[in-house]
């Protein structure tokens, strides 16, 4: 691994709590109110199965997930969270104090090496399991995923640097910037590693420094990353996952009414008009929209109305905060879909989204401007097409920008793409039934074969295969790994 910082000594692994996306904790926060005793599992799924860890790649990672019991939330990030996310109450913050990872118990994992000669260059597959009390669990996702690929270029893919990596952002930055696009940086889960997260991050607000001079309608709107957000004095970023959704439809059993009693746990944790971003495409976005439409209960009917969306055993109701600055006319009826300012696209084609999106509002009699927050695979290309679709449909676009920006790289001795890993860690099971996500490409399913199946069928769910869908070559392809897979398979 050639670089500009030889000799220099980078941490490994993960030094702090915070070293996370927001919407981690912002779940957290709800199952502590809601869920704290719902046991849960989670999967680990290489998309790019290819390519597979070494030994030594394996050995690192085991040993740093080790060292995840060593973390804890600090004096000055707690002031931090208190005085940023004002949405966090003080039992979820005093919770948060005293959490610690527990890997021992908690994590499961194991190497099978596809030739086993008990070298450290033997490469196989990594299995990953995780298991414990969803209110336990849910902060490994993330660490897990990001040291996963970290262990990948550090060990088995060497053949990059970080030169340029810093002006690299900052040029993606200013083209984002110039062209009037609002931007938040996604890139925790499949960051080459740490460091390369710190010099995108300098150089995208070295980039908002110069817009800001410059008049530029775009903006830097934040970081997922809740510990370099409180580093670079950035807004931390984020709402909710397709976790608690399906979380949700898991505990219940109840896919037709899931996203309703979603919506409204979240509401009732959270208020009306906080962290109001709805992710569509857990079970398909058009069952998301019949849900969206459903009138939200009112404080004053809430525990009269359709019990279909109270979910049994949960340790408290759905009530709004009693400081949150919702509408002063409380028995005014209105729907998720007005009470939310505006949905998230994950999956699928954008631009057929954004059409969906707008007949929904106006046949719904919503006019004022909604926000559309687009995450799927974006570069800057694609945000100014999706942008430009947006914005003539009448919405406000905004992108979260992940991959693109923190493993962006080529190898040293070709100048070809440097493929990063395509890796993801789900919720498999909650309450002892199957977790499950549909999305709005096939390529996205995830969960029990079966299960996905009777939900397609119970939901009446149209297949839908986005021609730019593959997720094996999602950010792009190389020939060098391919190969090598082959080699190793035979």
């Amino acid at each position: 691994m050639a670089s500009d910082l030889e000799g220099q000594a980078l941490p490994d692994g993960i030094l702090s709590i915070l070293d996370t996306d927001l919407y981690k904790l912002t779940m957290q926060c709800a199952i502590l109110k809601y869920l704290p005793e719902v046991p849960v599992t989670y999967a680990f799924t290489n998309r790019t199965p290819h390519m597979r860890l070494s030994r030594a790649a394996f050995e690192w990672l085991q040993e740093q997930i080790n060292k995840l019991a060593n973390v804890s939330l600090t004096s000055a990030e707690l002031d931090f969270l208190k005085t940023t996310c004002t949405y966090f109450n003080d039992t979820y913050l005093r919770f948060l104090t005293y959490f610690r990872f527990q890997p021992s118990k908690q994590v499961r994992i194991t190497f099978t090496p596809l030739n086993h000669t008990g070298s450290q260059d033997d490469v196989g597959d990594v299995s990953l399991e995780i298991r414990g009390r969803w209110l336990d669990t849910i902060l490994y996702e993330i660490p897990l995923l990001a040291l996963t690929s970290e262990a990948y270029f550090k060990f088995c893919d060497r053949d990059w640097s970080y030169n340029h990596q810093e002006n690299r952002a900052y040029v993606k930055g200013c083209k984002l910037m110039g062209h009037g696009c609002v931007f938040s940086e996604f890139g925790s889960r499949r960051r080459r590693d740490y460091h390369t997260q710190d010099l995108v991050i300098q150089g995208l607000k070295r980039a908002a420094d110069d817009s800001q001079a410059q008049g530029w309608k775009g903006k830097l709107s934040g970081t997922s990353n809740v510990h370099f957000a409180m580093k670079y004095g950035i807004p931390p970023v984020g709402t909710v996952a397709h976790e608690w959704f399906m979380g949700v439809a898991s505990i219940t059993n109840d896919y037709e009414h899931a996203n309703e009693t979603a919506l409204r746990y979240w509401v009732g944790c959270f208020g009306e008009g906080v962290l109001g971003i709805a992710l569509t495409d857990t079970f398909g976005t058009p069952t998301f929209l019949k849900a969206f439409k459903r009138t939200m209960p009112t404080p004053a009917n809430s525990m009269a109305d359709d019990k279909k969306t109270l979910i049994p055993g949960a340790a408290s109701p759905p009530l709004p905060p009693m400081d949150n600055k919702a509408p002063s006319n409380t028995s005014e009826e209105r729907s998720y879909a007005q009470i939310f300012q505006g949905v998230r696209q994950d999956s699928g084609s954008p631009t057929e989204f954004v059409k969906i999106m707008r007949d929904f509002y106006s046949s719904e009699g919503i006019h004022e401007k909604k926000t559309i927050v687009f995450s799927d695979s974006l570069n800057v290309e694609l945000c100014l097409e999706y942008m430009h679709a947006a914005e003539e449909a009448g919405f406000a676009p905004t992108f979260g920008i992940g991959t693109f920006l923190t493993n962006d790289f080529q190898n040293v001795s070709n100048g070809q793409k440097s493929v990063p890993l395509n890796i993801v860690i789900k919720l498999s099971s909650a309450s002892g039934h199957a977790a499950i996500k549909i999305s709005d490409n096939i390529g996205k399913n995830t969960g029990d074969v079966q299960t996905v199946h009777k939900v397609k069928e119970t939901l009446g769910y149209v297949e839908k295969q986005w021609v730019n869908g593959d997720e094996t070559t999602r950010w792009g392809s190389s020939e060098k790994e391919a190969t090598k897979a082959h080699v190793q398979e035979r």
